[in-house]
């Protein structure tokens, strides 16, 4: 099928052939790559661009996230709603919670943190997969929402984040930056990162490399941050620590000036500084010491290889992909029943958990004059995930205890999954000012059989200075790998089991008759633009239905007594809200822009809690200023709405101990950044984060799950040639 795809139309000659061909022009391949894919993803509605000058104007940051979320519908949230390993934040566009939002790197899915365990109530011990990439070395991220993400398959159902790195020169160039992050408090972890870069020919322009480095060491919070929440008795920790080491080099062959051929590897290294975390905030002996020890209790280690061929012919363009991705999960071994699921275990020892992706994708477009313009995308994929996770081992069963699927004692999760796809997309002018792209993608795996996901996204011109966009898609997440295994199988004495069992003990056991995700989302927004101009707003709903949880249905009880029951396609759920962005040439020097977002509803309907714990509102907004050609500055705002606590109980823990109300208020941070270009080749930064000291303490229930820090000075400098 892949293969099948440069077939379809015939080849005739390359582009570069002689003749009167409109796609030569002298440009390279991915060049008009490059020109052709932007344009048309800004088409689509819900599509926000940060280019490398936006990411050059903001403050130096250690962690991508920390500028996209800054983006409309976009905040940080750890992976569940209960709060657990809250300052794990992640991206969760429209609240749909991290895990329906899929990180790519140049257009490949990169899902490291799938190599962590999945918890009873979601929870993932993970920072995420934003992070493989430093900030210097990023031409664009494109940050796409909506319907628009339905076309990427499996878990772009919040939303997807593509992070596009710098391309390959054809004359030397190279940096060294340094930056450094401190923090006012003593309490708070600081920041020294240093990376480098280098890019240029090897043999004229035919053949070009890029290389690029960096080192990192956040330190983490005081284990005594957050004191001990005299409500509970638990000990909520603040923000782990980070050991960072990345290293990835691409080399660039054009055997033709429209072919491209790339080679890339890549190695990270990521190591958590321990900070004290624990799933439920129960504090151990081992795990002070730990944390008082500035000990590694995780570590991942990422290897990327990878294989791109892009061309331009007189027919349309071409690309076709061979990837490979493995993540080894280096983790301390830590409990999994019930109130220990989470906590390290004394005198632990490493366990290491193995996850291998292999992926192919091509995809061709091409120009057809057919009753209207049009513009055909055919694409096809196949994804295979394989999961070794010896740290997950299976729970050892009371003795006599059997259940049905599920291996024999001492056995850990082997699994994996075989996802493929085609899909289509046409993107058609139907007229002067009417833009319509609908599309389908059909997937099939091979545990739960096919799925078709159709879109149709509109662009409609109002006048001179207006427009209309609008979109519909269906949107799926196949089960993880951990739900589907039944060799995967958690257990509580009763405390932990859902509301519907009493309280015998329970077991949680894998299910390989799952079925995906769904989630048919829907957008209409208004644009307007003038001469540097621009406003929006625009209203989003997505309906989401065969949401996969802890079951609640008593499917039998094994000798002991002990309750069975499964992960379950039962969950339903809606998020709805609002975005809106404003920006202001107030002068030649002066750039104001603002955007925000206000989440009208977020519900899951079968427990009546959030899907995740984010502001009821955000507002993010930006000064900039060019004092002069080598100085600017800018001042940035934001500010959170309320966040509001779960209201209602799903265990029996939760049912007799009360759920924590405790919400977290209104708050504004505000921050300072001047840049200075000392020299041609000395790029200078420094400034101000949390200008006015608001600071937010972790509780270990409600809505305040997660440290924001305090005020924190940051000072960065790029030597480049």
């Amino acid at each position: 099928m892949l293969f099948a795809l440069y077939g379809i139309l015939p080849p005739a000659y390359s582009a570069d052939a002689d003749g009167d061909n409109p796609l030569k022009k002298e440009e390279s391949a991915e060049q008009t790559l490059f020109v052709t894919a932007e344009e048309e993803i800004k088409q689509q509605p819900g599509v926000s661009v940060i280019t490398a000058e936006d990411i050059s104007k903001h403050p130096p940051v250690n962690d991508l996230s920390d500028i996209i979320r800054k983006m409309p519908g976009v905040n940080l949230t750890g992976n569940s709603s209960t709060g657990a390993r809250g300052n794990n934040r992640q991206i969760d566009i429209r609240g749909m919670g991290p895990e329906n939002t899929l990180i790519l790197i140049d257009g490949n899915p990169v899902t490291s943190r799938n190599a962590i365990r999945y918890a009873w109530d979601g929870e993932r011990d993970t920072r995420g997969d934003s992070n493989w990439v430093p900030a210097e070395e990023v031409e664009r991220i494109e940050v796409i929402r909506g319907p628009a993400a339905a076309r990427y398959g499996s878990g772009a159902a919040g939303g997807v984040v593509n992070i596009i790195t710098k391309r390959p020169t054809n004359a030397w160039h190279g940096s060294l930056s340094y930056f450094l992050n401190q923090p006012e408090s003593s309490s708070e972890g600081n920041t020294n990162r240093t990376n480098f870069s280098l890019s240029g020919p090897l043999a004229d322009e035919a053949l070009t490399m890029r290389l690029y480095g960096s080192w990192n060491k956040t330190k983490a919070d005081s284990p005594s941050i957050n004191g001990t929440d005299n409500s509970s008795g638990l000990t909520p920790a603040g923000r782990e620590g980070v050991r960072n080491k990345d290293i990835n080099a691409v080399l660039s062959w054009k055997p033709t000036n429209n072919q491209t051929l790339d080679f890339e590897a890549g190695y990270s290294r990521q190591g958590n500084i321990y900070a004290g975390d624990t799933q439920f905030s129960l504090a151990s002996d081992a795990t002070q010491a730990l944390a008082q020890s500035g000990a590694e209790t995780n570590k991942l280690y990422r290897q990327n290889f990878g294989i791109t061929h892009n061309g331009i012919w007189d027919w349309g363009q071409s690309k076709l992909a061979f990837q490979y991705d493995g993540t080894r999960n280096s983790r301390l071994d830590e409990g999994l029943t019930g109130r220990t699921e989470g906590s390290i275990k004394d005198g632990a020892g490493f366990i290491t958990s193995q996850l291998r992706n292999y992926r192919v994708n091509g995809e061709i477009n091409f120009p057809v004059d057919w009753l209207r313009e049009q513009t055909i995308t055919l694409g096809a994929e196949w994804n295979r995930s394989e999961l070794e996770a010896p740290n997950s081992a299976l729970q050892t069963l009371i003795s006599g205890d059997a259940v049905s699927g599920a291996a024999a004692n001492g056995s850990h999760v082997k699994s994996h999954s075989d996802l493929s796809g085609i899909y289509f997309e046409d993107n058609i002018q139907a007229t002067e000012t009417t833009q319509v792209i609908p599309g389908l993608r059909m997937d099939y795996d091979n545990r739960f059989g096919s799925n078709f996901s159709p879109s149709l996204n509109l662009s409609q011109a109002l006048g001179q200075y207006f427009t209309l966009k609008a979109g519909i898609a269906r949107a799926f997440k196949a089960p993880n790998l951990y739900q589907s295994s039944p060799d995967y199988l958690l257990y509580s004495r009763g405390n932990g089991c859902p509301l519907t069992v009493g309280y015998e003990p329970c077991y949680l056991a894998g299910n390989d008759d799952l079925k995906p995700e769904v989630s048919v989302n829907k957008e209409i927004g208004l644009e307007f633009n003038h001469q540097g101009w621009a406003a929006g707003i625009t209203w989003f709903r997505n309906d989401y239905k065969n949401k996969i949880i802890a079951g609640n249905d008593f499917l039998g009880a094994t000798n002991s007594g002990t309750a069975i029951l499964r992960w379950e396609n039962t969950g339903k759920a809606v998020v709805e809200g609002l975005e809106a962005n404003v920006t202001v040439p107030v002068s030649n020097a002066l750039n104001f822009n603002t955007n925000a977002t206000y989440m009208i509803t977020s519900e899951d309907k079968t427990t009546g809690n959030p899907l995740s714990i984010i502001p009821e509102y955000t507002i993010n907004s930006t000064l900039d200023w060019k004092i002069r050609q080598d100085l600017s500055a800018n001042v940035s705002y934001t500010f959170y709405g309320p966040q509001k606590p779960r209201k209602y109980a799903v265990n029996h823990t939760e049912l007799n101990n009360g759920l924590d109300q405790t919400r977290v208020g209104s708050y504004g941070l505000v921050g300072l950044n001047l840049q200075y270009q000392m020299t041609k080749n000395l790029d200078l930064k420094t400034g101000i984060s949390n200008l006015f000291d608001k600071e937010i303490k972790r509780r270990a229930e409600g809505a305040s799950t997660y440290n924001e820090p305090g005020r924190a000075y940051y000072f960065g400098a790029t030597v480049s040639f």
